[in-house]
């Protein structure tokens, strides 16, 4: 090679260095300034999920380098399963999407959900704010006073449709503790199951969530209406502290495993979620972004005028960590949760 030559091949390898150089060292804050996030959220406008991820859309810019905007887009259908497909499909996964998940969404592959076509173990998972407290009520005026009344009595329960969380959860409660709850579907919303319960078209609930009994039927508790007669989820919830906790009564193993399988959207509350395959430090940024969040004392303030449960936050980390050990789990026991599950 002349001289000439080589000082042209080393002007050419200065000048390509220098133009790939600011796409190899692209820091967080460079790529989302000027950006906008698009938030999917998996249920329609107006309900506590969408205003949970509508709050939280207002902070995050201030916890993520670069502070790009966030657009909410409410993506309803299939019960949540349309958001998930879209995000793990066709969703971009570059950061500039994220979403929103009902804790339930991520087990329905699992349970042969032939719609989900989704792998949840691949997404990035950000974290969750709360985690839910399943409650078996029923009311006053029928008598009953414990589980063990529930042995030897039928009830009726409002419900949304056979294969909806209250008629699994009654399906549930017979299959580990033998009790006799015959579900009533058709109810439309957790609105009309309440008026369906104090207008004594049914004798009780079979989950109603203990943060929907204080905002919604606080009288319930103060009056004493109703009969707490069991609860379950992620945690014991203190304000309960005479109901027993439903993992406290089952005792063999295999029950113990097919309770914490179906306690798990429970205990995962409302998640957030990337789309698989985001670079890492941009997912890191985010999750770290959500969990101080989380922390923020005025979101939490936001989040308690609006009525919105913010009691056990868990990290990205600690989302996954649940999610894998369920799907890990004996067949037997996902076999059992899917016969209870799926009618």
């Amino acid at each position: 090679m002349s001289r000439k030559h080589a000082l042209a091949f080393l002007c050419l390898s200065a000048l390509g260095a220098q133009l790939s150089s600011p796409a190899r060292s692209q820091t967080v804050e460079d790529f989302y300034r000027g950006k906008t996030v698009s938030f999917m959220v998996s249920s329609a406008a107006g309900g506590s999920y969408d205003i949970m991820s509508r709050t939280l859309a207002t902070y995050l810019p201030k916890y993520l380098p670069g502070q790009p905007n966030f657009v909410i887009k409410n993506q309803p259908g299939a019960g949540g399963i349309t958001a998930a497909n879209q995000l793990y499909g066709t969703a971009a996964r570059d950061g500039t999407v994220m979403g929103g998940l009902q804790g339930n969404i991520p087990f329905e592959p699992m349970l042969g959900v032939k719609e989900a076509t989704f792998d949840a173990r691949k997404f990035i998972w950000l974290g969750t704010p709360s985690t839910e407290t399943c409650v078996f009520t029923v009311w006053s005026e029928t008598g009953v006073k414990s589980y063990e009344d529930l042995r030897t009595k039928e009830i009726t329960v409002a419900s949304t449709g056979v294969n909806s969380n209250p008629s699994v959860s009654a399906r549930l409660m017979t299959e580990l503790l033998g009790i006799k709850a015959r579900p009533i579907v058709g109810y439309t919303g957790m609105a009309n199951a309440l008026l369906a319960v104090e207008k004594r078209e049914v004798d009780g609930h079979a989950c109603i969530l203990w943060s929907a009994v204080q905002a919604l039927r606080p009288q319930w508790i103060s009056e004493k209406k109703a009969q707490f007669i069991l609860q379950w989820g992620g945690i014991k919830e203190k304000g309960l502290p005479d109901t027993p906790f439903v993992m406290d009564l089952v005792k063999k193993p295999e029950d113990r495993l097919l309770l914490e399988a179906a306690s798990a959207p429970l205990a995962l509350g409302r998640p957030f979620l990337l789309p698989p395959d985001v670079p890492k430090d941009r997912a890191q940024a985010m999750q770290k972004a959500m969990m101080a969040v989380f922390a923020d004392t005025s979101f939490q303030a936001d989040a308690q005028r609006q009525a919105l449960d913010i009691n056990a936050p868990r990290s990205g980390a600690e989302v996954q960590q649940l999610i894998e050990r369920v799907y890990s789990m004996p067949s037997d026991v996902i076999a059992r949760l899917r016969q209870v599950s799926v009618q």
